[in-house]
């Protein structure tokens, strides 16, 4: 990939793109308080593989109805798998197992670390200009996660210190996997890339879940369903599907500062679902982080 002109980066960041972050970004937010009311009922690994087995199942029949092949052109194999890996497999098992140690508002505050592992990864691989508009960006951004961070006093205890370590990891990973989606494009349609990386990734996790956790039917109520299927067609079939969009769009790392939106709306979403806290220090990261976003938009 060639360096880009000073003015490319602009050029790139279409009004679609940004639309499709902000579906990303909400359905994303919504979905960590969800995550946590439903390990009161379910397992991790059992609710993120099976969500995502199925939601990519929906996704595929999706892609068929519109005349849309899931047929993988040759040679896209690994750079499928690879995505799939990255971008799912990983996510889920960290993130799900995560929510063990954590509460859903310190998860997604660590989780949404990603864009500045991004934003770093996509300097020397993606030749992306690190401009000063945008170090401000990451800056205003990191300053939204400190404040949600410190609002509370938050604590690393030696309790939370493996969810900690998950939920970085995650992190890191998930930004990987955003360069990697950039610079190892997928030659097959949205719908359809985006179907078989959910299936593929969740595949795994759906199996780990089985053999490891046991997981029960009768064990969710009414609300447990209804939850789970948002999880299925909002968090995987939409979001994601808008997240692959957006980044087909937008450059790495304007799309990753772009989901710093993500934590604000987990952590407003968790106050009033979950009853945890809401005061000062989240207002301040709503303020710090919007104005990230905005300056990562420019």
């Amino acid at each position: 990939m060639t360096e880009s002109k000073p003015t490319s980066a602009r050029a790139r960041v279409s009004p679609a793109g940004l639309m499709f972050l902000a579906v990303t970004s909400v359905g994303w937010g919504f979905n960590w308080p969800i995550m946590k009311h439903i390990l009161t009922e379910w397992p991790p690994l059992s609710t993120r593989g099976m969500n995502g087995v199925v939601g990519g199942a929906l996704l595929a029949a999706l892609a068929l109805t519109r005349g849309e092949s899931l047929r993988v052109p040759a040679g896209q194999w690994p750079r499928l798998l690879l995505s799939a890996f990255l971008n799912v497999t990983t996510w889920m098992t960290l993130m799900g197992l995560a929510l063990l140690w954590l509460p859903a508002n310190e998860a997604v505050v660590l989780a949404y670390t990603m864009p500045i592992w991004t934003a770093l990864l996509a300097w020397p691989l993606l030749r992306e200009r690190m401009s000063v508009t945008r170090i401000l960006a990451l800056l205003m951004a990191f300053a939204g996660v400190a404040a949600l961070t410190g609002a509370d006093g938050f604590e690393a205890s030696m309790d939370k210190l493996p969810g900690i370590a998950m939920v970085l990891v995650g992190a890191f990973i998930f930004g990987l996997g955003t360069i990697t989606a950039k610079r190892l494009p997928l030659a097959m349609p949205l719908i359809s890339s985006s179907a078989l990386q959910i299936g593929l990734g969740s595949v795994p996790v759906a199996l780990a879940g089985l053999w490891f956790e046991h997981p029960r039917i009768e064990a969710l109520s009414s609300l447990g369903w209804a939850l789970m299927t948002y999880m299925t067609v909002i968090q995987f079939c939409i979001a994601y599907v808008c997240w692959f969009a957006a980044l087909a769009r937008l450059p790495a790392s304007v799309a990753a500062i772009g989901t710093m939106a993500v934590p604000v709306i987990g952590v407003a979403a968790s106050s009033v679902a979950l009853h945890e806290p809401l005061g000062p220090g989240q207002i301040a990261a709503l303020v710090f982080t919007l104005a990230g976003v905005v300056l990562a938009t420019r």
